[in-house]
């Protein structure tokens, strides 16, 4: 890619101005989530286990967009920690399906009711127009598509 071009520097601003946001966000999650003693991955597994009971392992990963190994290893650590629960499926013996347990969902309603990257969303879009909103998640969407 020649960096000269005007079209790729453009390319590259964009995609430097989504790493930026994302990176900010990244961080009032984690500090969510240090908050609640639990990592960035746990959180995200465990709410999206709280999100969908009977949820399988292979689900998460593809929910999630991460490596089967990754998923496991968070599950394991959630279940040490009392927040989850594996169950056999009743239709599929060999299926096992995880479901939060009363100390799980608890946290999970925690990182919900004060979740700081959304907080500061909120925040900074209040001092956009709603035009400009609909716009830029207009846009968002058509990049997605052509990507």
């Amino acid at each position: 890619m020649d960096y000269n071009d005007s079209k790729a520097k453009q390319a590259a601003e964009v995609v430097q101005s989504f790493m930026m946001i994302s990176k900010t966000l990244a961080k009032y999650t984690q500090k969510n989530a240090d908050s609640l003693g639990l990592t960035l991955q746990q959180l995200g597994v465990l709410n999206t286990i709280y999100s969908s009971p009977l949820i399988t392992l292979k689900e998460i990963t593809e929910k999630l967009l991460i490596p089967k190994s990754t998923a496991s290893v968070s599950v394991e650590e959630l279940v040490n920690l009392g927040l989850v629960e594996r169950k056999s499926s009743e239709e599929d013996r060999r299926q096992i399906n995880l479901i939060s347990t009363d100390k799980g969902r608890e946290i999970s309603r925690k990182s919900i009711q004060t979740p700081a990257s959304y907080i500061a969303m909120v925040s900074a879009l209040e001092k956009i127009s709603t035009e400009d909103i609909d716009s830029l998640l207009r846009i968002h969407k058509e990049l997605s598509k052509f990507l």
